[in-house]
């Protein structure tokens, strides 16, 4: 009934009124929302006097037995309320309408769902207990939050701002900010965040939820915390100081609930005591440090000690200095890997449940007698590539869901042409279909450490639309013809394809043969089965095509460096499993120019179909914008680049990135590994948004230098490159007698699903980051720390506290924090030896350095950027998530790594050295060129070459010279 869903909005906001609305609106639950106030014989007035609730109760009523008879009688009709009179009034009215409570209907309609009775008997319990509450608990633990008109008031005035809430999970209980939103941060002047310091200032306001706050006096003003803790739980940890102050302000109301499921886990036995003898009201504790202890009914607790459990909050009064929740239902056990890894998903609100008959049933036929073939009438309508083009593609290992291939080759007039193919997925997958929608439900593939939960079935993420090797398969391609001398980009043109893929490469054999290393060769299944002639004349096309797509890449580089594309610094980690499952090493992604090579054509295609979009589609076309960083989240890093003597411009992408490329310390390649890590730190999140809703200027991407960019090459695994397929698709149809709209999103339609799809990416990110932390505390769990060597290991001091170091291990791609001030306010001292004991002392801190100093007067000073041994630790907990502890064992580098660093320094010299030479090279060639002609394009000079020895060849025997094994000599 619409009145009914209208009801939810006003008793529980627009949030819950929303998700309400989806559900209905989704396919696969079969329901259909009747407008029953526009139905002539439904709608009733409201009377004069009579309240909201009970006109809407009156109104659900009236149409459930218009519907009744509607359908002749052959139907019952059941009318669900907990409004008791409503069921007393209406409950014998009518003989075929229901009007019962929601226990009622289990117990007469559902008597067998077990979990679901529990459920319902769950929250009637907890809202029983709250009403008693209300009734004994007089004083007030909270002030009352304002009326949403006064809060709405306010906030056009400029009295109270308006932003989302974020807890600091390293200090939940003390420290808050409010991220300004709208227009009202414009009002206040205010450049950064507000600081909400307490948990009363909180006034029950939640992680998450939109609030609006009113700013203290500027003397009240405190600063956020400067040293190290462990995710304290007291409301004031001893010894903390203080940075400059900052806006602070506290909440006066919520504008818009953000609750979701939570995990928590049970008190130990022990705990249970201690919290009184009432056993049914038990307090449970979060698996998110930013969430609070949540009071809820039970009689399991015992039975749930051990135990992950999903619970959901009520209320929370401003009578009660916790929220009230109920029990929704058990995880797993704490601990097990498939109840840790249930949390991460729940707590990042993922869904994963199989996909249904009803999506199943859409899927093509292929098995291995009957695999799925090429359609002669789909054949007629798509260019041809299978016997013209080298196509292959360059994945991970173990990649099975292969989106891109790559093809390169000389046309006859000497010029190249490159081309990007990419799966076509809109071919199998039907606008509004069963697996669109559950598509765009989940809106991307989640990738786990050591699992991923696909957005389409298998059939077709791993099968017919994965462009696999020796089979056909469609796709959707951009083809570019280059000039075979500038690679300028003279046509472009964009299709529906069949190709055939010839290799399946992995990065580390395209990375091989792009250096000339042929013992990889074996590594390449396609040549195993060739006589020797025709596998060496197919592996020379395949180093030259792989030779040629590198060239042309670095050119497409350098011209984006240009105009300031950053070259940014993330820690990706991979977990390596044995043949049991169990964790065998962690190992960071080593960086390869091939996945520059591929990531750059990649870029060119996103970039160009953004534009074709755009231009056909001005006012509904997705595209990805980056907006420029806020100046204030620079500060560190300018900070630790001044510590070695660097300056770092911040004032426009290109100042950026030619900051960052001269701050290289030649000893330490780590400083500006690190720079770049606390760059990439610094910036906004990329989002997807409408070009309806934002205007021209506010398209650009600043991490890439692009005036426009979507996401077009990763349709098997990302929801919104469907859309852009088929934007494309109608695009290219334009010009045709087809209606290219009537599948296309409207402006708003877009808007809203750009914020489900960025909600969703955003919940992707957090859940790969937390799978792959649990799996580095898996690892260190199980090894003595004292004793194992994989447990010590280099790290590099990167950031100052009052207490202690934030310290980076390259080994392992772990950042984390190491005191120099331990519980018992000792304090560290280093021996001779460089090995380090605790002694009582005092901590001094400077912007660069920290000095600690016993009583005897010894003293040792940790500086950022230093070198220092750590050992690796686990700090388990029964609540939360087990975190990676750092412990300083000696202030000198781990002995070890000297090697291991040696290597990486020559990697990143071979890197910088064809860098340096792409940009020589180009430079040089400029100046010829422009001494020569006078008056020359722009463009133009951007890009010719000399007549003599071509780039391409000079930069082969620069590489030839990067491969010689410089470290016999010394």
């Amino acid at each position: 009934m619409q009145t009914a869903c209208q009801a939810v909005q006003h008793q529980r906001g627009r949030r819950q009124y929303n998700k309400l609305r989806n559900l209905v609106k989704d396919a696969r639950h079969d329901c259909i929302l009747f407008a029953n106030e526009f139905q002539q014989y439904c709608y009733l007035p409201r009377e004069r006097g009579e309240s909201m609730e009970k006109w809407q109760t009156r109104s659900i009523y009236n149409a459930a037995v218009w519907y009744y008879n509607h359908c002749l009688g052959q139907l019952p009709v059941v009318m669900v309320t907990e409004d008791e009179d409503a069921i007393r009034e209406y409950g014998g009215e009518t003989e075929g309408v229901f009007v019962i409570s929601f226990k009622n209907y289990l117990d007469n309609f559902w008597p067998d769902l077990k979990a679901v009775h529990e459920l319902c008997d769950s929250i009637l319990q907890s809202r029983r207990e709250r009403e008693c509450e209300s009734q004994e608990n007089k004083g007030k633990e909270y002030p009352e939050h304002l009326p949403m008109e006064v809060l709405e008031a306010g906030i056009k005035s400029g009295r109270y701002i308006q932003g989302v809430l974020n807890v600091n999970k390293h200090r939940a209980q003390m420290e808050a900010f409010v991220r300004l939103q709208g227009a009202s941060g414009k009002e206040t002047d205010l450049q950064s965040d507000i600081l909400i310091h307490g948990t009363k200032a909180r006034n029950r306001a939640i992680h998450g939820d939109v609030v609006a706050v009113e700013l203290l006096l500027q003397h009240e003003w405190k600063g956020r915390t400067a040293s190290l803790c462990e995710n304290d739980t007291e409301e004031k940890a001893p010894g903390d100081t203080s940075s400059e102050p900052m806006p602070t302000g506290r909440v006066v109301g919520i504008i818009q609930k953000n609750w979701r499921d939570y995990v928590v886990t049970f008190p130990s036995k022990e705990e249970s005591q201690s919290q009184g003898k009432n056993a049914q009201k038990i307090l449970v504790t979060p698996w998110d440090y930013r969430i609070p202890k949540i009071r809820i009914s039970t009689q399991q607790a015992e039975a749930l000690q051990d135990c992950r459990v999903i619970v959901r909050i009520d209320s929370w009064e401003s009578t009660s200095v916790y929220p009230n929740g109920h029990f929704v239902r058990v995880l797993g056990r704490i601990g097990d890997l498939e109840g840790e890894t249930a949390v991460i998903l729940v707590e990042n609100s993922i869904s994963v449940a199989p996909f249904s008959e009803a999506q199943m049933c859409e899927m093509p036929s292929s098995t291995s007698e009957n695999p799925w073939k090429v359609n002669p009438e789909e054949e007629l309508k798509r260019i041809d590539l299978r016997n013209t083009h080298l196509v292959f593609s360059i994945d991970p290992k173990g990649c099975e869901d292969v989106d891109d291939a790559l093809s390169i080759r000389t046309l006859a007039n000497g010029n190249l042409e490159l081309g990007v193919h990419i799966a076509d997925v809109t071919h199998f997958v039907a606008v509004n279909s069963y697996t669109d929608i559950e598509a765009r439900a989940r809106a991307t593939t989640y990738y786990l450490a050591d699992r991923r939960y696909d957005m389409l079935p298998s059939i077709l993420s791993a099968d017919l639309c994965s462009l696999l090797s020796r089979v056909e398969r469609y796709a959707v391609s951009v083809m570019w013809e280059l000039d075979k001398n500038s690679y300028e980009i003279l046509r472009v043109w964009y299709n529906r394809t069949i190709i055939q893929s010839s290799y399946k490469l992995v990065y580390e054999v395209a990375q091989g043969l792009l250096d000339g290393d042929l013992s990889v060769v074996d590594d390449i299944l396609e040549l195993k089965e060739l006589d020797e002639r025709t596998r060496q004349q197919k592996l020379e096309e395949l180093v030259w095509a792989i030779g040629k797509l590198t060239d042309v890449a670095r050119r497409v580089r350098a011209k984006r460096d240009r105009c300031g594309a950053l070259e940014l610094e993330g820690v990706e980690i991979r977990v390596q499993l044995d043949d049991k499952k169990n964790i065998h090493d962690l190992i960071p992604k080593q960086p390869l120019e091939v996945h520059e090579t591929v990531a750059e054509c990649m870029i060119l295609a996103n970039h160009w179909v953004a534009k074709m979009i755009w231009e056909n589609f001005p006012h509904h076309a997705l595209l990805r914008q980056h907006p420029p960083p806020r100046q204030e989240f620079f500060s560190e890093l300018r900070e630790c680049a001044s510590a070695k003597g660097f300056s770092i411009d911040t004032r426009s992408n290109k100042a950026l990135a030619d900051s960052l490329n001269k701050a290289d310390d030649p000893l330490d390649p780590t400083v500006n590994k690190l720079l770049r890590s606390m760059a990439t730190q610094a910036m906004s999140n990329a989002l997807y948004f409408s070009t309806g809703s934002c205007p021209e200027e506010e398209f650009h991407h600043y991490g890439l230098a692009l005036d426009k960019y979507t996401h077009f090459t990763s349709p098997i695994r990302r929801y919104a490159d469907i859309v852009v397929h088929r934007l494309l698709m109608a695009a290219t149809l334009k010009d045709t007698k087809v209606d290219v709209t009537v599948n296309l999103f409207s402006n708003k339609a877009l808007e809203e699903l750009c914020r489900h799809i960025n909600n969703r990416n955003r919940a992707a990110q957090h859940a790969q980051k937390q799978s792959t932390e649990l799996f580095q505390c898996m690892y260190f769990k199980d090894k003595v720390s004292e004793t194992d060597e994989r447990c010590t290991a280099d790290g590099v001091v990167y950031s100052i506290r009052t207490n202690g170091v934030l310290v980076f291990v390259p080994r392992y791609g772990i950042k984390g924090a190491a005191y120099l001030k331990n519980k018992e306010g000792l304090v560290i001292s280093c021996q001779s030896d460089g090995s380090c004991v605790w002694k009582p002392g005092s901590l001094q801190r400077f912007q660069n350095r920290i000095t600690s100093t016993t009583v005897a007067g010894e003293s040792v000073t940790l500086s950022l950027f230093d070198h220092i041994t750590v050992k690796v630790c686990v700090q388990s907990s029964r609540c939360h998530p087990d975190t990676i502890k750092l412990e300083i064992i000696s202030n000198l580098p781990y002995k070890n790594t000297a090697t291991e660093l040696y290597q990486k320094n020559i990697h990143i010299m071979k890197a910088d050295l064809i860098k340096e030479v792409t940009r020589s090279a180009e430079e040089a060639q400029l100046a010829q060129e422009k001494n020569r002609v006078e008056v020359i394009q722009e463009e133009y000079q951007e890009y010719c070459q000399t007549k003599g020895v071509s780039l391409y060849q000079l930069l082969e025997e620069i590489r030839d010279l990067a491969l010689l094994d410089v470290s016999t000599g010394n």
